[in-house]
């Protein structure tokens, strides 16, 4: 079976944990300082602080940004749970706005007619490692005192015009989670050029402590911390990066040059000057002869694992359907999450393997 996702782990990372096991240091210590700096220089700004999940550093962005009881923050319905469910951690709103069918990413248009007196922040998604229309956003975003988060959990090492993910809005956020294109397991990364932020989001990890060796709280906060264990593997999975960068964005192209113009299929949209990293490989099966179900059934007899991402957007779960949004509420991302599925494109995919993607595809159709 060709896995939709596999972790590109080697002798490298296993031996640095080897290293830090040794040490007596497995906690928060040195390795993580040494990440957060490396990391900062990759994303080009002044503060990274390392936590220990996507959801973790959405958490931390939205506290540091001041987002609270009332507050209203605005993001896409298309996305996975943790970017709305944070805002709910903060006591604040969630306010969905439909997306672009072609990128899959949020709409700019539908941003607009949602802002209120109540919106503090717009959270954006980079979905799939595809940049968002940062430009227009963030003139939305200053017209309006509204703060921009960077849900970049897809997406490092992406860029638009050489600018780096995580960058474009005020704070951006990272995953590491064992399916993203570089992962220590579970971890993630809040990146600024704020200082207040920065300075609140390492309150904020470590139970609102003002020092590791001082016991002086100075505020709330929570065990967000990430160990020197993850550290080390990242740490030698940021030296990997470029390659692993690369590898996708080419068995991405391979794929979209052999199945450009197959009846029922759409291949993901790469914006000109933007650097889609492709951490998925999303097509859009689309007035196709069987079901997008049957299809994926069929490639998978064929020894092809296969994904939907997401088989629901996030206002037709029971948790948001609470909130009052029912079917209806956004109609691109409805019917998107009934086209979407994506095909293995990680490093290990080797050519054999997606001609044998591209063959059986084609067999189908």
């Amino acid at each position: 079976m060709i896995p939709i996702a596999k972790p590109f782990i080697g002798v490298e990372e296993k031996n640095a944990v080897a290293k830090v096991l040794d040490s007596g240091i497995i906690a928060q210590g040195p390795k993580v300082r040494e990440l957060e700096e490396k990391f900062a220089n990759l994303c080009g700004s002044k503060h990274a602080i390392a936590v220990n999940s996507g959801t973790a550093a959405l958490h931390s962005s939205l506290n540091a940004a001041g987002i609270q009881t009332g507050d209203e923050v605005i993001t896409t319905p298309f996305t996975f749970i943790s970017t709305a469910n944070t805002i709910l951690m903060q006591n604040a709103t969630p306010i969905f706005a439909d997306i672009e069918s072609d990128t899959f990413n949020i709409d700019v248009g539908k941003i607009k007619e949602k802002v209120t007196s109540k919106t503090k922040a717009i959270i954006t998604v980079d979905l799939y490692g595809n940049l968002c229309n940062y430009d227009e956003i963030n003139n939305i975003a200053k017209e309006n005192g509204i703060v921009v988060i960077e849900d970049s959990c897809q997406s490092v090492n992406a860029e638009f015009n050489g600018k780096k993910a995580g960058t474009f809005g005020n704070i951006g956020t990272f995953s590491f989670y064992a399916t993203k294109n570089i992962t220590c397991g579970e971890g993630g990364m809040f990146v600024t050029d704020n200082n207040e932020y920065a300075e609140n989001a390492r309150l904020f990890r470590q139970h609102g402590r003002s020092k590791m060796t001082d016991y002086d709280y100075i505020r709330l906060g929570y065990n967000y911390r990430m160990t020197d264990i993850q550290a080390a593997i990242l740490l030698e999975q940021l030296k990997k990066l470029d390659e692993i960068t690369k590898k996708r964005i080419d068995n991405a192209k391979y794929l979209s040059e052999n199945l450009e113009g197959t009846d029922g299929i759409e291949v993901p949209n790469v914006k000109e000057n933007s650097r889609h990293v492709f951490h998925q490989y999303t097509i859009k099966v689309n007035n196709f002869k069987i079901s997008r179900e049957k299809f994926q059934e069929e490639l998978g007899k064929k020894g092809i694992s296969t994904a939907i991402y997401y088989p629901r957007p996030l206002h037709l779960c029971q948790h948001f359907k609470k909130l009052g949004y029912k079917e209806g509420d956004f109609p691109v991302a409805e019917e998107i999450s009934k086209q979407v599925l994506s095909l293995p494109v990680h490093p290990s995919v080797t050519k054999e393997d997606m001609d044998l993607i591209i063959k059986s595809i084609k067999e189908v159709t």
